[in-house]
């Protein structure tokens, strides 16, 4: 696609000098990639550059300010030879990488969109990432992040930014002298918090037009930049001059999964992390609980009460009252609501981001048992995260769990269009089934089910079931909607939110028999 194509860039290197002039150095020149070819010049930009084709030339480091470019002149009998090089003199280390980064990613644009296979068919390969995501979804997604406004909400989620500052500040141990990756850089701001926790440098990499501001930004702040090197680009596509020692990234989406960020984390991790490397988050949790709230219900149900209508303009609606009514129900809400509305223990399904395969993201499926703590109407499932940021020093939890300090991800619900009844003590079970869609989200498949209770339960049996399909890309964001509860709501003094600053020990054996029967 055209908009993927990679645009000019010029570099100011210190020198320059061909292997065949022994001693002979240039002035500073302007090193320019251009389209297919890599031109060594003056800034007047003049027919006197040192020109080589991206396709068949090589780029080798001599040291931390100094590397090698030759190109290859033919092929004969497999036995390669090259006509020219030069000698390339930085003015730092920083630019040297930024080079070296620059290098690699145009290299592999011209050998991808140009390079001819031996049946001279032009390649068509493409990312992993084009491949799994359409490019509408794509277009809109980078877009989005592309723009200040939406990186300042996420900055102002004091929550968010004030618990990943903590994680990085009091695990210093971790990053001190370390190479670390930001995956999804965005404004930077994860970079910046690395680099002053004594990073020897971090690359930050972000896809979006964000990864221009944030070099701005980086260069607003000289005592840490020098130490930062921006990639504009995706981890699915880009090079490194050198493995990271530890990754920091904020992946999550509503319900974690959310935008499919965390199998780029996964890819990351595969490609550029070192064998027993640290990751920031470490560790994910999706936890779930029944429960019960029927002015959402009420809420959502009466929106498809246009579509009673018998005479709108002489018109009869109600053909479609059916189909409007399953539809508000297939949005998930996303709110801030009162933990009082749930009705049994939340349960919990883990995903270790140091070991999880990319592909087991693409379909997730979760048994669900739970026993009802109140008799009530159960009008559906209601489900929060939080990750862990496994440091050497400390151990730190970022939750969005309800009743804990609000994020912008708030918390998601999905509401049955047929509520089940239950009482005190009755077991609910159930499925949450996800499936990875290309538009960068999920399908829910929710079933919850009432077993029998009572003098005669244990011969089992269901003796009310309801079911939904969601999709989570098209929530209904009630962040702002007044949500007044009267205090018959009240629950038993028993817990149902699982406390978060754990160790992860404790945290996983806290249903750990129901986690069993999810794996």
């Amino acid at each position: 696609m055209e908009d993927n194509k990679l645009r000019e860039q010029d570099f100011l290197v210190a020198s320059i000098s061909q292997l065949s002039i022994s001693g002979s150095s240039s002035p500073p020149v302007v090193a320019r990639f251009r389209s297919d070819s890599l031109l060594f010049g003056p800034e007047s930009d003049s027919s006197d550059s040192v020109q080589f084709d991206l396709s068949n030339c090589e780029l080798f480091k001599l040291g931390p300010f100094q590397s090698l470019c030759i190109s290859e002149a033919s092929e004969i009998n497999k036995e390669k030879s090259y006509s020219r090089g030069i000698t390339i003199q930085f003015r730092n280390e920083e630019e040297s990488r930024a080079f070296h980064c620059a290098f690699e990613q145009w290299k592999k644009e011209v050998v991808v969109q140009g390079s001819s296979l031996p049946n001279g068919i032009l390649s068509s390969s493409r990312s992993k990432f084009d491949d799994k995501i359409e490019a509408s979804s794509a277009k809109m997604y980078f877009h989005y992040y592309g723009q200040l406004l939406h990186q300042q909400n996420m900055l102002q989620d004091y929550v968010r930014t004030g618990t990943y500052y903590a994680a990085v500040l009091e695990n210093r141990v971790d990053f001190i002298d370390r190479v670390v990756v930001d995956v999804g850089a965005g404004s930077g701001i994860l970079s910046l918090f690395a680099a002053q926790a004594g990073a020897k440098h971090v690359y930050a990499v972000e896809a979006s037009e964000m990864a221009d501001y944030a070099r701005k930004l980086i260069a607003g702040n000289p005592l840490l930049s020098e130490r930062i090197t921006v990639i504009k680009g995706k981890v699915e596509d880009i090079e490194l001059p050198e493995k990271a020692d530890i990754l920091i990234s904020e992946p999550m989406g509503t319900l974690l999964v959310n935008e499919r960020m965390l199998e780029s984390y996964i890819i990351a991790r595969d490609r550029f992390l070192i064998p027993n490397g640290k990751m920031f988050p470490t560790v994910g949790r999706i936890h779930m609980a029944p429960f019960s709230d029927e002015y959402l219900y009420i809420e959502i149900a009466n929106k498809a009460l246009f579509w009673q209508q018998q005479n709108y303009y002489g018109v009869n609606l109600t053909p479609l009252h059916g189909t409007a009514f399953q539809g508000y129900f297939s949005q998930p809400v996303v709110d801030a609501f009162d933990p009082r509305l749930l009705v049994a223990p939340a349960i919990s399904h883990v995903i270790d981001f140091t070991s999880a395969k990319e592909e087991e993201l693409y379909e997730i499926d979760i048994p669900l048992r739970f026993i009802s703590s109140v008799g009530t109407r159960i009008h559906g499932l209601a489900c929060w995260f939080d990750v862990l940021f496994n440091g050497s020093t400390v151990q730190r939890w970022l939750t969005t769990a309800p009743g804990a300090p609000t994020t912008h991800w708030y918390q998601l619900r999905c509401v049955l269009s047929q509520p089940i009844y239950v009482m005190p003590g009755q077991e609910i079970t159930g499925r949450l089934h996800m499936v990875a869609h290309k538009a960068q989200s999920y399908t829910l498949y929710l079933t919850l089910s009432a077993k029998m209770w009572g003098p005669g339960a244990e011969q089992g049996g269901i003796l009310q079931s309801s079911s939904g399909k969601l999709d989570l890309k098209e929530p209904y964001y009630r962040m702002s909607q007044p949500q007044a509860y009267p205090m018959s709501q009240e629950q038993p003094s028993q817990q149902l939110l699982q406390t978060q600053d754990l160790q992860i020990q404790s945290q996983d054996e806290e249903g750990s028999d129901l986690l069993q029967q999810a794996v």
